[in-house]
């Protein structure tokens, strides 16, 4: 069997690293990557309507919901970490051919699905902003994929700084909004209180889940870990598994308070 990420597959190394500070930063980038699903344009809409119908009540869906991600992208992680195995290669492994079909049609309507947001929220973002036609708009987005091709080219590092970059930028600028808002904290606590204000706040409940849990990303972590170069001994496995795990929380808690904003 071939692989997962072929190219990249092992080329950041992390044995040569003496201090733990240079080590986590040697893990850190593949949870960042995929922290970007978790704030994407799909996301702000129910997070937007739900704090504009609802104001702080329903943070707490936002909380469990951001917890239940980093649960399932911390099996992913361990999957690809300990078996060297991305979930693709996983269930091709243990299913049988129809469960797979089946698994496979489903993980691409989740990607249709997502970047069919992606899209339409960076072209009416580039609408609004350059009073560009949204057609024209729409062309413009496809230049982001032959930029990641591009990056990826040139290493996985690359690809993941650059990420980080636009990560960073919209988490300052959130930070920003937070400061003109002035969101008042005893509400704030209050949110992350379990409660339901009425069925019209279940909906929203819904698409806010529906909307952080993304099944693409579980295939994509899971191999994106496979690029790092550690010792293969139980000792080395444990350690990377630790790394790991602190990348993940570092950027999905991130995405959490940028989606809480």
């Amino acid at each position: 069997m071939s692989k997962s990420l072929e190219e990249v597959n092992q080329s950041v190394a992390t044995q040569n690293k003496t201090s733990t500070f240079r080590k986590i930063l040697a893990f850190f980038g593949p949870a960042y990557l995929i922290s970007v699903g978790y704030m994407d344009p799909g996301n702000w809409a129910t997070d937007i309507a739900g704090g504009s119908q609802f104001g702080y009540a329903l943070l707490w869906v936002l909380l469990m919901s951001n917890m239940m991600a980093l649960l399932l992208q911390s099996l992913s992680a361990r999957l690809g970490i300990v078996t060297q195995r991305d979930l693709a290669q996983a269930s091709r492994e243990t299913y049988s051919k129809p469960i797979n079909y089946i698994l496979y049609f489903l993980a691409e309507v989740a990607i249709a699905a997502c970047d069919l947001a992606e899209v339409l929220g960076m072209a009416i973002g580039i609408n609004l902003l350059f009073d560009i036609p949204l057609i024209t708009a729409v062309w413009i987005t496809v230049l982001d994929t032959f930029l990641l091709l591009f990056l990826i080219n040139k290493g996985i590092r690359k690809m993941e700084a650059f990420i980080i970059v636009l990560v960073a930028i919209i988490g300052i600028s959130f930070i920003f909004q937070m400061i003109f808002a002035q969101p008042e904290m005893g509400k704030v606590m209050y949110g992350l209180i379990p409660s339901m204000p009425n069925s019209a706040a279940l909906y929203i409940a819904i698409g806010i889940i529906g909307a952080t849990v993304m099944p693409h990303n579980l295939y994509l972590h899971s191999s994106l870990v496979q690029t790092r170069k550690f010792d293969r001994s139980v000792a080395g496995i444990k350690q990377a598994l630790k790394y790991n795990l602190i990348d993940s929380t570092i950027a999905l808690n991130l995405a959490f308070f940028v989606n809480a904003a």
